[in-house]
This record gives structure tokens, sequence and C-alpha cells, in this order.
């Protein structure tokens, strides 16, 4: 049974459904009824009865419709906040297809990425280098074998901030070859005048590229390890 409420001293009449509807209380218990619950149908069901109270209003005591408007208001934010929701996915979905493409890109090619060892072969080294936060009036970079012994310092001397490559020919302090294997670097330079830790670099072959955890893409590295393509410092 259909209900009806009077709007405004003339007696028209707004169906209860409406305002069911309006309240979110319908109380139609048919399977088969379907009333539009989503932002923009309450949205369109608040304009019709708020157009219906003005029309229908006593003009010497208008109803109070501040109330439906905050409401209608409300609606509106809450129908922007899930467009905008909807405009970033799809933002955020085509920004991580457009990486992994760049990232497939980098497929054998060598890169500088966050890293502590770099190898020596038949008299040669694979790259490396260091990343300054802050210009240095001196850099140096202290090279230990696998057993932990001092080899070599290198000193860089003044260096702007940045990254910077180092090539370097693998001797030790005395001028000979060093031998074949895995060396580990660490970089110290001398900042306003204060000892600052540097961030050393590896250089390795970009193999592959991975999907991660947190849907970003991975570039798996010839070293062994998987870095994040925003974490590569530069392309050798």
């Amino acid at each position: 049974m259909t209900t009806n409420t009077t709007i405004g001293s003339n007696g028209t009449t707004v169906s209860q459904t409406l305002l069911d509807t309006m309240n979110g209380t319908n109380s139609s218990t048919s399977s088969t009824q379907s009333t539009g619950n989503t932002a923009t149908d309450l949205q369109n069901t608040f304009l019709q009865l708020l157009v219906a109270q003005m029309k229908n209003q006593d003009p010497t005591s208008p109803m109070d419709s501040s109330q439906m408007t905050s409401q209608l208001a409300q609606i509106n934010t809450v129908t922007g906040i899930g467009q905008l929701n909807t405009s970033l996915t799809s933002l955020s979905t085509q920004l991580t297809a457009g990486q992994q493409t760049q990232a497939a890109n980098l497929i054998g090619t060598t890169v500088l990425a966050p890293g502590s060892t770099f190898s020596v072969a038949s008299g040669k080294a694979t790259g490396f280098g260091v990343t300054l936060a802050n210009a240095a009036s001196d850099l140096q970079v202290v090279v230990k074998n696998s057993a932990g012994t001092i080899v070599n310092t290198i000193d860089l001397g003044k260096q702007s901030a940045g990254t910077i490559p180092v090539g370097w020919t693998p001797v030790d302090t005395a001028g000979n070859a060093l031998p074949d294997g895995t060396y580990t670097i660490t970089a110290t330079g001398t900042v306003g005048g204060k000892a600052a830790t540097a961030t050393t670099l590896s250089a390795a072959t970009v193999q592959g590229v991975i999907k991660q955890t947190d849907g970003t893409a991975g570039l798996v590295l010839s070293n062994g390890s998987t870095v994040g393509l925003s974490t590569v410092a530069a392309i050798i």
C-alpha cells in the first residue's frame, strides 16, 4: 500500500516511496522491486523532492530546506570523491603499464644501482659509482677484498652532489693488478668540514623485468639483485 505525504499548505502530496528512498528506509519487501541507491540516484531523488517542496511551500511560512540542501551537498561530495578515486585508479594502472614498458627497454643495458660490490676479471673491473646528497670537498672510496682487507683507497677529490660513475683500473696500493674476484666498496666524504657517508653504486646488466609486490617494475640484475626502476642512478 502506497501512502502520501503532504508538502506545503495547498495540499500537494509526495509519495511515501520517494521519501523512503530519500531516507534510505524503503519499506518495500518485494524481491522484484529495484530502487536506485547510487549517489546519482539519490541525488536525483533529492532534487525532485527539493523542487516539489519549493513549488508548494507557503510563501508566508516557508519550510526549512537547509537540512535537505546540506544532505544534497554531501551526496555531491561523495559522488565527486567516487569519480576522483576511479580516475586515480585508472591513472595508476596506466602509469604502472608505462613503467613496465620503460623497464623492458633497459634489458641488456648496464646500470648503476645501490650496491657495495664489484668484480675483477682478467685485469678489468666492473663499474661502480657513488651518489652524494650534498657536495663534498673530498670523496674517498675504500676497496676491500673478500677477506675484508683494505687493498686500496681511491681519492676522488672534490665532487658535486649527484651521481659519480667511477672508472678504475683494479690495482692495489703498490700498483699491482688485483686478482680476479669480488670486492666490496665503502665511500666517505667531507661535507661542511664533517665526515659523511656516501651511497655506493654497483654496475650490473639488466637481465629481466618482474612485477614487484607493490605493483611496480623490478629490474633483475646480473649480480643477482633485484632493484626498483626508480633506484637506478645511471645508465652506463
